[in-house]
């Protein structure tokens, strides 16, 4: 027992945010342990296992003026990162990547949809872009949807991981918002069917 909490202080001490085997992720200063992880994640449900990643921008709760409700997810673009508005003032913000120029776009839906190591079929427009990707993926660590996924009205646009996450902060995808697997598993949990989603560019 004296080891495991030597080590899980060990852990909390990296300034990056490492996933260390059964150790909870890092909790940031301005956020309690037992606020950010409220509902803690004790691994897929799908028979998958996440590979640890390093998320480039930590995951965080800040000060946050908004007039949107408490439970709205909102994206800057510009900002390349995602607000879940806790209310009081506050959001968590993750670091996100964003459409790439010609691809970004900017307005409200509501999440339609959930879904874990969700599988991929490129639409049309893609494949022809890309004739190259394959016409299905099934969900998995290797998927680019990566371990969750919130689908946004009956648009093609979701939010949802990556097995990219040195992406994560850059303007790359085809208008997806794309985030780390441990930050979507940390929003699709704090969400539902029905959030609303506003978009800025």
């Amino acid at each position: 027992m004296a080891f495991t909490n030597a080590f899980r202080a060990a852990c909390a001490t990296i300034a990056l945010a490492i996933f260390c085997p059964g150790v909870a992720p890092v909790a940031l200063a301005q956020e309690s342990a037992a606020e950010f992880f409220s509902a803690p994640f004790h691994g897929p449900r799908a028979g998958f296992s996440l590979r640890p990643q390093q998320a480039a921008i930590p995951r965080r709760v800040v000060q946050f003026t908004t007039q949107y409700a408490p439970g709205t997810i909102v994206v800057s673009t510009q900002e390349r990162r995602l607000y879940y508005v806790m209310g009081e003032g506050r959001a968590v913000q993750y670091g996100v990547g964003v459409g790439r120029p010609g691809f970004q776009w900017g307005g409200s839906q509501a999440i339609t949809r959930k879904a874990e190591w969700p599988s991929w079929t490129p639409p049309a427009q893609m494949l022809k872009r890309r004739p190259d990707l394959p016409r299905f993926m099934k969900g998995g660590p290797d998927n680019p949807l990566g371990a969750r996924a919130l689908y946004l009205g009956s648009s093609l646009y979701r939010i949802h991981g990556s097995n990219e996450p040195e992406t994560i902060g850059e303007a790359v995808s085809s208008g997806c918002i794309r985030m780390t697997n441990d930050d979507v598993v940390d929003l699709y949990e704090r969400v539902r069917v029905g959030t609303r989603v506003v978009v800025l560019r």
